[in-house]
């Protein structure tokens, strides 16, 4: 199994830009509880918390765990927002939660997109799915390093893929 370092760095190596990343900070939120949202339903109990979202919450959790345990924590708590949020949208009536998760899924990905015009590269994803399992974590990482926390993580990272930047020049995808 990759480490954590492992995983920050492929993912970091396509978002080096500063720009990206702020869009990332904004539209991977959007895009975790719209995919929370949007597997909300059918709840399988009398609840209707035992859902699908509570299965890929779960198991993306313990992954997070498994690669480290402070991140893990964090991420324990976004994506239980997440899942919180989610549920209250399943909760409303159809039209809402469509609308909502559908919404907030696609401006999620057209952020992500922007963000990748400026970064001059493609999605991470594309080249490993994992990457769509890495994009919280990574948005949790960025946003811990920016507090001053978890230096040693960013040193590694950045041996790796070098600092963060903006981007001089045209931007392509």
């Amino acid at each position: 199994m990759k480490t954590l370092t492992d995983q920050l760095a492929q993912y970091a190596a396509y978002h080096r830009d500063r720009r990206n990343i702020a869009t990332h900070f904004v539209g991977i939120p959007m895009i975790v509880v719209a995919v929370a949202t949007l597997l909300s339903r059918p709840g399988l109990d009398a609840a209707g918390w035992l859902t699908p979202a509570l299965l890929v919450t779960g198991l993306t959790v313990a992954y997070y765990l498994l690669l480290d345990l402070r991140f893990g924590l964090a991420m324990a708590v976004a994506m239980a927002l997440s899942l919180g949020v989610g549920h209250w949208f399943a909760a409303q009536s159809t039209a809402l939660w469509l609308t909502g998760g559908i919404g907030l899924f696609v401006v999620g990905w057209v952020l992500q997109f922007i963000g990748h015009y400026y970064e001059g590269k493609k999605p991470a994803f594309v080249d490993d799915l994992v990457g769509l399992v890495i994009g919280p974590l990574f948005v949790m990482a960025e946003a811990a390093f920016a507090l001053g926390l978890r230096d040693d993580e960013r040193l590694r990272i950045e041996a790796r893929v070098g600092p963060t930047h903006i981007r001089a020049g045209t931007a392509q995808v």
